[in-house]
C-alpha cells in the first residue's frame, strides 16, 4: 500500500510539470503564447513554460507565425528578456529576469531580482520568454538575430505537441 502511494505521488507530481500543449494562454500570466501587435510589422511575442529553453523557442515558433501570416519571409528579434519565477506551493517566490536588445545603432542590457509573497497561494516554476520583433519581405539581412520564418516554423513544429 506505501508503494501504491508512493507512485500514486510521482505520477501526480509528474503530471504537474508538464507542459500544455502549444497553444494562446488561456489569461495572463498563463502557460502558452501571447502575441501584441506594436505597429505595422512591429509585434510583442510572448511563451511562458515550465522549460526555459522550450519556452524561447516556442516564443520564436510564434514569431515566425507572425511573419508568415503577416506575408513576410523574415524576422528580427530587436529586443529579447525572460522572467523566471521559482516558487513552492504556500510560500514566497524569488523573480530573476533579464533581457538585451538592439535596433539600429541603439542597444540595451538589463538585469532585475523581486521577491514576492503570494496571497493566494503559491505559483510553480514557470518562464516566460518575450521577443520583440520586425517583420520583413525579400532576403534575409546578414544579421545573427534575423531568422527566416519558413525554416524556423519547419524545424521548431516537431517541438509541438
Amino acid at each position: 500500500m506505501k508503494h501504491l502511494m508512493l507512485a500514486l505521488a510521482a505520477v501526480t507530481l509528474a503530471a504537474c510539470a508538464t507542459s500544455p500543449a502549444y497553444g494562446p494562454a488561456a489569461k495572463e500570466g498563463a502557460m502558452g503564447y501571447a502575441s501584441q501587435q506594436i505597429e505595422t510589422g512591429r509585434y510583442r511575442v510572448s511563451y511562458t513554460d515550465a522549460d526555459a529553453g522550450k519556452g524561447r523557442n516556442l516564443a520564436l515558433l510564434r514569431a515566425a507565425e507572425i511573419t508568415l501570416l503577416d506575408s513576410k519571409d523574415w524576422f528580427e528579434v530587436t529586443a529579447e528578456y525572460a522572467d523566471t519565477t521559482q516558487g513552492r506551493s504556500g510560500g514566497s517566490s524569488i523573480s530573476i529576469g533579464g533581457g538585451s536588445g538592439s535596433y539600429g545603432r541603439s542597444s540595451g542590457v538589463g538585469v532585475g531580482v523581486g521577491i514576492g509573497i503570494p496571497l493566494g497561494g503559491g505559483s510553480t516554476g514557470k518562464t516566460t520568454v518575450v521577443l520583440e520583433i520586425v517583420t520583413g519581405a525579400g532576403p534575409k539581412p546578414d544579421n545573427a538575430a534575423a531568422y527566416d520564418a519558413r525554416s524556423v516554423d519547419m524545424n521548431l513544429r516537431g517541438q509541438v505537441q
